[in-house]
């Protein structure tokens, strides 16, 4: 028998003598951009679907208004209008709770 005596490798450390493996790469913006974009476009395929399935005309009427659209139109139309509402209800919070900060911090000096 040979004196070979191997020395115990821990899995985490690799080989002995081999390169320390790549460090993870940081979370950045662009990332999180590029990440987002992908995911906008997406969303967008999936609408144009969406409309693209859904040309039946409907006529719609409110108050003394009436018109025809694509039903596929008339319903990315209102979410539409429902995510510039929410938009604009959030707009108006952001500045009420900067107004509050603001008066909070000018009492405090």
């Amino acid at each position: 028998m040979s004196s070979d005596h191997t020395v115990p490798v821990d899995p985490s450390q690799g080989e002995p003598g081999a390169p320390p493996p790549p460090a993870a790469m940081p979370f950045t913006r662009a990332g999180a951009l590029w990440s987002a974009l992908i995911a906008g476009f997406l969303v967008l395929i999936v609408l144009l679907v969406f409309v693209t399935q859904n040309t039946d005309p409907v006529d719609l009427r409110f108050l003394a208004w009436q018109w025809s659209l694509p039903l596929g139109v008339a319903i990315l139309l209102a979410a539409v209008c429902g995510g510039l509402v929410t938009a604009l209800a959030g707009t108006a919070r952001i500045f009420q709770l900067r107004r509050a900060a603001k008066k909070t911090l000018a009492a405090r000096r």
